[in-house]
């Protein structure tokens, strides 16, 4: 079978591209592919992975680039390969149904379908013959064929059962009790409960991070003073960043842990993990002043700046993968002895063998020799072992690390996806301001300022909407995808952020216009609540297979859940604008999930962050002025981190200019303007406490 059977060569994304070789006759999601379904009276064979998802490669090579199976393939079925990371409404919905149907989700996602879409059969990584306890991927597909051809009734009527089920599951309606903190706080309970005393993390192996439980612990901590909280937060910030998970050289996080001590990970790193970790890090700083927090952050300043932005355009790229092909596995992260040896002075590998742990006897399954660097104890109980002053051991260690970085830089680099996503460019945005006002961070502001920019010229537009997709890699042109409710929610909060960073009024009004088309696309009004994918793009043939089932996304899973990222952003733009439908909005969707929300625990943590929002006044600090005592004011105002306040510096020009209303109608009359002198104003709600010019005074009133 020659490639022009395969119509992947002329996709955009990097996952089908990567496919485009393979002797299956695969099609892209679309009409076309449920037309030819139709028309030849053939189930569906899905598959949906990522260009970064080690098991999707595994099962390309072993199934999909096998000819005997790719004519089994060609012949019984039409092939249609996804891309999760383009098309998170297709696999978030055949997430659920092979969930249903196997008891298990992931990727690669595997699953049968009727030719109008319906799921009857699903899984996820098969193997090419019987092993692992798994059934051979040959067996199913004749298995498979054969039940479309001579049990067809049983087939449809699982499919129908299957989508009945996703729909009913997608679309609850959680209205009861009322909206109280003990909601947030039972979630923050529920986290500490679930809280790996010994290693850091929630729950055993394999370790994901959490990042919005995180923040709402250290939201708990810093409002209620709680120490349980507080523990859990810091013990999970710094056993993740000194364990293998985080990369020790070249800065940035992994997807999680296998192991539930942190130390060996799957290998690939996300745009939005690092992000929403920056974020996490960041809080840790503002609440706790911890050296580490702050080191930690501006680490993965440093990899997310090298490795996954656009330095001329703006933009944050997708991802970089785990291994080079599938004999890899993390080889380009861990080292064995000899290879450590091989680059560093025994002095050096003295010390950095003892910090990291790079011994003969390794961390990896697939070759044991190799080691994944991670701090197994504090550099002082090095340096009293090596007998030598602390500053020689720091210096041996610099050297070290630098040189091991070097070498790698040798290796060939793991793939980088750089399309850019709206949705997870935004995320990318607002942590990138969050920093740069925390560390403060000049050249990460105007980086975050740039891609914002980018990001409303390309990918928004009062016609089309907010789109999903900015750019393909190499400048390749995709199809148009509409944006999702993640991309509209978190576009407006990267606005908001951008108006709090450059205090320009044009990021204010972005923010409300696509906060005005989010509610007209998403919002519920009967129920309350956002649907996932909007109501103008259900007429344009879209609307395929379990498409169909209408989602409000309430779980992070792992980003924040699209419903309670949009009832924030309502929130805070009720606060700068006095908008009370906001408000309105933002009620009636948490009270449609206000029943079920504390039964998702530590998953639905931004729903807490959000009901927080919602129930806490507004605390607005405005800092006025330049120079140094405007920079004490503004660094006093940022502590501690809480989910319901916001600090914005302005000169006496910008509270002269165009203001947000609910700023207008209170900074240009302050009588202190005058003065010419800094000074910093508290606002909660509506009600703002008399200007202060001390940092002192200023952190009383914070803490009143």
């Amino acid at each position: 079978m020659t490639d022009s059977s395969n119509s992947l060569g002329s996709s955009a994304s990097s996952y089908l591209r990567s496919a485009r070789h393979q002797p299956v006759a695969w099609q892209e999601w679309g009409p076309r592919a449920f037309a030819l379904a139709a028309q030849q009276d053939k189930p569906i064979l899905l598959d949906i992975g990522a260009v970064w998802c080690h098991w999707c490669h595994v099962m390309d090579r072993e199934s999909y680039e096998d000819a005997t199976l790719a004519s089994i393939i060609n012949e019984h079925f039409v092939a249609v390969k996804v891309d999760r990371d383009e098309r998170p409404d297709v696999d978030s919905r055949y997430q659920a149904a092979v969930s249903a149907i196997s008891g298990q989700g992931g990727w690669p996602l595997t699953a049968v379908l009727t030719p109008d879409g319906k799921p009857f059969f699903g899984g996820t990584y098969f193997p090419r013959e019987d092993r692992y306890g798994r059934p051979g991927f040959e067996r199913i597909l004749l298995t498979m064929a054969d039940v479309w051809k001579t049990r067809r009734d049983e087939a449809v009527e699982s499919a129908g059962s299957v989508l009945a089920a996703i729909e009913h599951n997608e679309s609850f309606a959680g209205h009861g009790g009322s909206l109280t903190l003990e909601i947030a706080n039972g979630m923050a309970a529920s986290a500490i409960h679930q809280f790996d005393s010994r290693f850091g993390g929630f729950g055993s192996q394999p370790k994901f991070p959490h990042p919005a439980a995180i923040d709402l612990l250290l939201d708990v901590a810093a409002r209620m003073g709680s120490e349980p909280a507080r523990h859990a937060a810091l013990f999970t910030l710094e056993n993740m960043s000194r364990g293998g998970v985080y990369d020790q050289l070249g800065g940035g996080f992994h997807r999680y842990s296998v192991d539930e001590q942190w130390i060996v990970p799957h290998f690939e790193k996300m745009v939005y993990d690092n992000s929403e970790l920056l974020r996490n890090y960041v809080h840790a700083f503002q609440s706790f002043a911890i050296p580490e927090m702050a080191a930690v952050a501006k680490d993965i300043l440093r990899w997310m700046d090298g490795w996954l932005t656009d330095r001329e355009r703006g933009g944050f790229y997708a991802s970089q993968d785990a291994d080079i092909d599938l004999d890899d596995d993390g080889d380009y992260f861990t080292w064995t002895r000899a290879e450590a040896a091989a680059v560093l002075s025994s002095e050096e590998l003295a010390i950095a063998g003892d910090y990291y742990d790079i011994g003969e006897l390794g961390d990896m399954h697939h070759n044991p020799k190799k080691n994944v660097l991670h701090i197994k104890q504090p550099l002082d109980t090095v340096v009293k072992r090596a007998g030598i002053s602390p500053d020689r051991a720091a210096e041996l260690l610099a050297s070290a690390r630098a040189k091991l970085l070097a070498e790698r830089a040798r290796r060939q680099t793991p793939f980088v996806d750089k399309t850019v996503y709206m949705s997870w460019n935004a995320m990318a945005v607002s942590a990138y301001f969050e920093a740069a006002q925390v560390l403060r961070l000049a050249e990460v502001r105007s980086f975050a300022l740039l891609t914002l920019e980018r990001l409303l010229a390309e990918g928004w537009s009062e016609d089309r909407g907010v789109a999903h997709v900015i750019a393909y890699p190499d400048g390749a042109a995709g199809h148009y995808i509409d944006g999702l409710l993640d991309d509209y929610a978190f576009l407006v909060h990267a606005c908001i952020d951008g108006w709090l960073a450059a205090a320009e009024i044009k990021y204010y009004r972005s923010a409300m216009e696509i906060a005005g088309r989010m509610i007209a696309e998403f919002y519920d009004p009967e129920g309350g609540g956002f649907f996932d994918a909007g109501s103008s793009s259900r007429g344009d043939g879209s609307v395929l297979g379990a498409l169909s089932a209408r989602r409000k996304p309430l779980q992070d899973a792992p980003t924040p859940a699209g419903n309670s990222t949009a009832i924030a952003a309502l929130l805070r733009l009720e606060a700068l604008s006095g908008r009370e439908d906001f408000r309105d909005k933002a009620q009636a969707s948490l009270e449609a999930f206000a029943g079920v929300a504390d039964k998702f625990g530590l998953y639905a943590s931004t729903y807490a962050l959000a009901l927080e929002r919602f129930l806490m006044p507004p605390l607005q600090v405005v800092v006025a002025g330049d120079g140094p005592e405007s920079d004490a004011l503004e660094a006093a105002a940022l502590m501690p981190f809480a989910a319901n306040k916001s600090v914005i510096r302005l000169s006496p020009a910008q509270i002269a200019g165009d203001l947000p209303p609910v700023l207008a109608e209170t900074l240009p009359k302050l009588p202190q303007l005058a003065s010419k002198k800094s000074f910093a104003i508290v606002c909660r709600g509506m009600s703002c406490l008399p200007p202060v010019t001390e940092t002192e005074e200023l952190l009383a009133y914070l803490r009143a």
